[in-house]
């Protein structure tokens, strides 16, 4: 792991340690929500989530124990320690089975063909360069043939400032070229508050690639 890796890493896992442990809506991490992101919970209405399921970048595991509760097989990952703690905490309370494991998404060899679908619900945006390639090519490596991968990322004509990278069109296309037929690529919103700013919907991306 590089100087920057760790510092990335240790960066979540210390806004983690900052959240209340009773799931407060927002608390610290504006990503982190008490619900499900509305986008997920659409795709998994119109049936484009089936089989094995992988969260990337579960985080406190909201998405994944929605999946969960309507009856799928799903495996959050994360690799903040603290986050995967109240996801499995959450699991217990609320009598849900998923699977929730401390991994880097940019290493999933230990996954290699698994999974039939993988949601990622903001964590595509936080990585650029050479660590977003990793992380794509990881995915193609985990999910089976005919696999859907959906990913929810903050898009170009968010407001400008911190948080994580603002994916133009041309950044989601070129992203997911050889071994990928991207199959929907829209604008949408995802729910939550960019530092600094209150829960809102933000402009967003869905992509929806088709593994060959």
């Amino acid at each position: 792991m590089t100087g920057t890796e760790r510092e990335i890493n240790q960066y979540f896992e210390s806004v983690y340690r900052s959240q209340p442990t009773d799931g407060s809506v927002i608390a610290a991490a504006g990503w982190d929500l008490s619900e499900p992101q509305p986008l997920v919970v659409e795709l998994e209405a119109v049936g484009a989530i089936r089989g094995e399921i992988l969260d990337a970048g579960c985080g406190t595991g909201e998405n994944a124990l929605y999946l969960a509760a309507r009856g799928h097989r799903v495996t959050g990952i994360d690799a903040a320690p603290t986050a995967l703690a109240h996801a499995r905490a959450k699991a217990a309370r609320r009598g849900l089975a998923a699977e929730f494991a401390e991994a880097d998404a940019r290493d999933l060899s230990v996954y290699r063909a698994r999974f039939d679908t993988v949601i990622d619900s903001g964590l595509l945006h936080t990585f650029s360069g050479r660590d977003a390639a990793d992380y794509i090519a990881a995915l193609h490596l985990a999910c089976r043939p005919g696999a859907a991968v959906h990913i929810m990322a903050v898009g170009d004509t968010a407001p400008a400032g911190p948080g994580p990278r603002r994916m133009t069109e041309t950044d989601l296309r070129e992203s997911f070229t050889a071994g990928w037929d991207i199959e929907v690529l829209r604008r949408s919103v995802m729910r939550g508050a960019l530092p600094g700013g209150p829960a809102a919907d933000i402009p967003a991306w869905l992509l929806t690639a088709r593994r060959h």
